[in-house]
């Protein structure tokens, strides 16, 4: 069916609205509507619209897709542009081995029930892969006993080294209730940490700016929840389990990604 010059122009504007594909090159702009063509395409559109919406769920879908691969493309170039802060020993604890192939980081909180959860993933993932590098970063988002019971591992570093801060950790992760500080300072005694020194630690500018630094790190990551692990040039959520971890690791060490295409 041959449609008319104004009908072409009519489903024209109707896709680009409906698609969000914006307006058409200069170049190919038609000339200016009077105010009766205008109304007319108006007119089709709404008609064309009543008789199909199913072309609104369509374009929709699409619009969600567009934004789906545009967040991803985004992601990837915050990730590509914060290699450095993500590993960044000051903000960081390392585990696993420090000069390990591949890298996986995690933002946690000692709050979150998912973190907790994917501890124990974690932690056989760095005693079965001796060439993994585990960095954990204190995200802690989910209140203030969250940001107490960071501040108290953070000064924690400080006197707390290598396997003595992995276990400190382990066992700050693997305590059940609220986390908050006065229980965080309870576990750290325990590990060995002189408590006097540790309550100065805590309260130091640096140890708060080292929060302030991985909260704004994961807003520019995208980030909206725990735990985050950023595995190559991804970032998967949730507590995935250890086989769904380990095959982003292969991943990475087979193509440099962890997702391998073809």
């Amino acid at each position: 069916m041959l449609l008319s010059p104004l009908r072409r122009l009519a489903m024209a504007g109707l896709a680009a609205a409906a698609l969000g594909l914006g307006a058409m090159p200069a170049k190919a702009q038609a000339p200016a509507l009077t105010p009766e063509q205008r109304q007319a395409v108006v007119d089709l559109v709404r008609e064309t619209l009543l008789k199909n919406p199913e072309l609104i769920q369509e374009a929709m879908v699409e619009l969600e897709r567009r934004n789906q691969l545009a967040q991803v493309e985004a992601q990837r170039n915050a990730l590509s542009a914060e290699k450095a802060s993500l590993v960044d020993p000051a903000s960081s604890v390392i585990a696993g081995n420090p000069q390990g192939d591949v890298t996986i980081v995690e933002f946690m909180d000692y709050n979150c029930g998912f973190c907790k959860r994917a501890m124990e993933d974690v932690n056989n993932l760095v005693k079965a892969d001796p060439k993994l590098k585990v960095v954990i970063k204190d995200f802690p988002i989910l209140g203030p006993d969250s940001v107490e019971a960071s501040r108290v591992a953070i000064a924690a570093k400080a006197q707390l080294q290598g396997q003595k801060y992995w276990d400190f950790h382990l066992k700050l992760m693997g305590t059940k209730g609220r986390i908050n500080g006065a229980k965080a300072m309870e576990i750290a005694k325990e590990a060995g940490a002189d408590i006097e020194r540790l309550k100065k630690d805590m309260d130091a500018p640096a140890t708060r700016a080292v929060i302030e630094h991985t909260v704004a790190l994961g807003d520019r990551l995208g980030l909206t929840g725990t735990p985050a692990f950023v595995i190559g040039d991804e970032v998967v959520f949730g507590a995935v389990g250890a086989p769904a971890l380990k095959q982003k690791i292969e991943s990475v060490r087979k193509c440099g990604k962890a997702t391998c295409s073809g």
